[in-house]
């Protein structure tokens, strides 16, 4: 399937020269939808998963539908302040300035194999942070995959070391 065909460009959005990439029209349609879980779930194929991180809040969509395919647990990374329980933070910059990610502190025990789930890698900042917060509370990250890897930011450079998997390269 031509996955680009459901990803439209949204010009100076959030801000001025921005070209951001929205995946609305892609989960509109159910068949790109299952057909792009499917995808990402074919990159993890033979690997053994216990948890799947989902990156607050587009890496909300598809992390639990493919927790749920692969009989491992969905744990959620969000912005500081919005989880209720007891959390371990990560500092990061980004493309329009710094953010705190958290993680509860029980999400993740020592040894469990974790894939890391975004929509888009951009410059690697959150990335990078997820994957720290993982290895904080003794995880092992097997895996960050995106539905989309905008390449000319050079995000995967921050995540050398970890296996990097994308459904769409810009």
């Amino acid at each position: 399937m031509d996955f680009a065909a459901y990803v439209r460009d949204i010009e100076d959005f959030p801000k001025q020269g921005v070209i951001f990439k929205d995946i609305t029209p892609l989960l509109n349609n159910p068949e790109a939808l299952k057909k792009a879980c499917d995808a990402l779930l074919g990159f993890t194929t033979n690997m053994k998963i216990d948890k799947v991180v989902g990156v607050d809040s587009r890496g909300f969509i598809f992390a639990p539908m493919l927790a749920e395919r692969l009989n491992a647990g969905f744990v959620p990374v969000r912005k500081k302040g919005k989880l209720p329980h007891k959390t371990v933070s990560e500092a990061y910059e980004l493309e329009y300035g710094s953010e705190i990610l958290e993680i509860h502190t029980d999400a993740i025990k020592k040894g469990e194999k974790v894939l890391i789930h975004d929509d888009v890698l951009a410059t690697g900042g959150t990335a990078s942070a997820v994957c720290k917060l993982v290895e904080k509370l003794g995880g092992e990250v097997v895996q960050c995959n995106f539905l989309i890897e905008l390449t000319f930011l050079n995000g995967a450079g921050k995540l050398n070391g970890y296996q990097i998997e994308a459904l769409l390269q810009y």
